[in-house]
């Protein structure tokens, strides 16, 4: 399966990139091993402040499918 991956604020800071394309063999894969297969990659430690949207909807669980687009958000804060 392939994925876009979008980096965003102090995420993309570390990451080093702000877009990454990915393939995956699976069919499909769960948020949170997702999540965790990516910052492991980058060594982003906040994994659990980070913001995660899936195909530009903010999700908090869920899986991921070939052609997806996950973006990964700094914390927000108001004002």
């Amino acid at each position: 399966m392939d994925i876009t991956i979008k980096y965003f604020g102090a995420v993309a800071e570390q990451a080093g990139t702000s877009t990454e394309f990915l393939t995956l063999s699976q069919a499909e894969i769960e948020l949170d091993d997702f999540k965790a297969l990516c910052f492991k990659k980058y060594n982003i430690t906040n994994m659990g402040s980070v913001k995660t949207a899936i195909n530009r909807e903010l999700k908090e669980t869920g899986y991921i499918k070939s052609g997806d687009e996950v973006a990964f958000l700094p914390p927000f804060a108001g004002g």
